[in-house]
C-alpha cells in the first residue's frame, strides 16, 4: 500500500460520512490525515540502545529508587486510531553492577513506545519490561494516567481517567518500595 493509497482511503472515509472531500476544508485533509498518523506511529529509536549506556559514579548510592514523573505523552489507540493522552511516572533500582541511565533515557523510552498504535495496558508493560531487561535493575515499575478519546468523545462520552500500573523486582516483592514509588505517583 503506498501513502497515495492511504490518501484515497481517507477520501472514501469522508464520502461514506456524507462529505463532500473536494470541499475548500476537506480538500487537503486526507493528505494532512496520512501525515499525521505516520508522524504519530513512527518509533524512532530502540530501547536497547537507548538503555544501554549506563553510568557508574562511586559516589552514587547505585541501589536506590530513580524515579521519574510525571512524563507527557500522546498516544494512539489501536482500537479506534484515536489519541489517548496522559502522564507516565517510571522508577528503577538500578543493581550495584548495572548503574545508572541518563535521565533524558526515561522521557525517550515512554515516548518510543507510546508512538505506535497501542493500548494502555500494553505500553504501561512494555516501559517497565524494557528497564528490566535492558538494564540491571533490581525492579522496575511504571504508572499511566490517561484520558481517552475514544470514550470521552463517543460510546459512553466519559472523561474519567484510566490508571494502570506494572511493577517489577524489587518494587512487586518489596512493600516499602512499592509504598514509595506509588506515593510519588499521587496527584
Amino acid at each position: 500500500m503506498t501513502a497515495e493509497d492511504a490518501r484515497q482511503g481517507v477520501r472514501a472515509l469522508l464520502a461514506a460520512i456524507g462529505e463532500d472531500p473536494d470541499r475548500e476544508g476537506l480538500r487537503d485533509t486526507p493528505d494532512r490525515v496520512v501525515r499525521a498518523y505516520a508522524e504519530m506511529t513512527c518509533g524512532t529509536s530502540d530501547p536497547a540502545r537507548l538503555l544501554g549506556r549506563v553510568f557508574t559514579d562511586s559516589d552514587y548510592p547505585t541501589d536506590e529508587m530513580i524515579a521519574v514523573g510525571p512524563i507527557p505523552f500522546t498516544s494512539l489507540c489501536e482500537h479506534h486510531l484515536w489519541p489517548f493522552t496522559g502522564h507516565a511516572w517510571v522508577a528503577y533500582v538500578p543493581s550495584e553492577e548495572g548503574g545508572i541511565v541518563g535521565l533524558s533515557k526515561i522521557p525517550r523510552l515512554v515516548e518510543h513506545y507510546a508512538r505506535a498504535l497501542q493500548v494502555q495496558e500494553r505500553l504501561t508493560t512494555q516501559v517497565a519490561d524494557a528497564l528490566m531487561e535492558h538494564t540491571d535493575a533490581q525492579g522496575a515499575a511504571c504508572v499511566i494516567r490517561a484520558h481517552h478519546s475514544c470514550m470521552s468523545a463517543r460510546g459512553v462520552r466519559n472523561g474519567a481517567a484510566m490508571t494502570t500500573s506494572v511493577l517489577r523486582g524489587v518494587f512487586f516483592t518489596v512493600p516499602e518500595a512499592r509504598a514509595e514509588f506509588l506515593a510519588l505517583t499521587r496527584p
